[in-house]
Formats: C-alpha cells, structure tokens, sequence
C-alpha cells in the first residue's frame, strides 16, 4: 500500500511539474518596443532592487537596522529613491546608490557614494544576443581616480539586470525596468 502512494504521489507531482511549465517566449510587440528603444538609442532603467555582496559588513549595518524596511544584507529596495541610469545616442548618465564595501577609498575630499557618471563611456558595445532573447550591454568608464564596468543585460519584458564592478568597491547588481527616454 504504502508503495503504491508513493508512486502515485510520484506521478502527480511530476503531471503537475511538467504541466506548470510554460512557454517563456517573450512577445512579438514588446519585443519590438525593445528593439525600438535600443535603435533610437535613447532609453531609461529605473532601478528597483539593487544586490550588494552579502558580506559580514553587510549583515552589521542590516542587524543594526539600517536598511530601509523591506531590505535584507543581499537586497536593497530602491523604490522610491532617485536612481537612474539612461542612455541617449552616444552619451550614457549614470545615478545608482551605492550599498557595500569598499576595498579602499578612493581619495580625500570624495565623500559621495553613489555610483555616478555623465559622458561617453570606453569600450561600449550593445549587442542582440538572438540565443537568450535580450540585449547584452557592456561598457567601463573613469571617475577621477574609479574604474567602473557595466555588464548589462536588457529583456524583451522591458526589465534588466546590470552588474557594476570597481576598482574600489565590491560588484553590486541593480535590477530595473526599462522605459523610453523622453527629452
């Protein structure tokens, strides 16, 4: 009897598994909105959620309770604070808090630890990665004495993930959504 229950539960949990799959295909039209923002070269992330490396620093200033509500160490709620990061033609404007550590400092006189940067960045390239369905950005850039690099990743769904590194600090990932970019 009891063989027969597990089999039975066996088989409805896989029926339901395998029924719950669906298809992630995004669709043609957002898509092709995607598509059309990337072309004019002139869009906008808002970021929503950014993902500091969850280290022992990390979890003091959280357990100290200076995260903002809804925030652990790992994820940092953005909503409502200013963020953003747009790209028009050339030209890319960055503005991301920045949560974490730093591996040294970065001069005197250089109290502001938001990630940010206006201008045209090094070694900028965009491509549409067919295989995975999305826009792979990546590109670096120099804050006085700061290196910084982008990787990003742009969905059909209008969101993304894009992961910074510095030469200062520790890797912080910031996910968003994408909008167009009204000047």
């Amino acid at each position: 009897m009891l063989k027969k229950s597990v089999a039975t539960l066996t088989c409805v949990i896989f029926t339901i598994g395998c029924g719950s799959h669906s298809n992630t295909t995004p669709s043609e039209s957002s898509s092709k909105e995607l598509h059309a923002l990337v072309e004019g070269s002139t869009l906008e992330i808002i970021s929503d959620f950014a993902y500091p490396q969850n280290t022992a620093a990390m979890s003091k200033v959280a357990a100290a309770g200076l995260v903002p509500p809804g925030s652990n160490p790992g994820q940092i709620s953005l909503i409502g604070n200013s963020n953003h990061f747009r790209i028009f033609n050339d030209s890319i404007q960055v503005y991301l808090p920045y949560f974490g550590e730093r591996q040294m400092t970065s001069g005197y006189g250089q109290n502001d630890t938001s990630i940010q940067y206006s201008g045209i960045p090094d070694d900028y390239s965009m491509e549409w990665n067919e295989k995975k369905k999305r826009y792979d950005l990546q590109f670096s850039f120099t804050k006085k004495t700061e290196n910084f690099r982008v990787n990003a990743q742009l969905f059909p769904n209008l969101k993304s993930s894009m992961t910074i590194t510095s030469s200062f600090r520790f890797p912080i990932r910031y996910t968003g959504e994408i909008k167009s970019l009204s000047q």
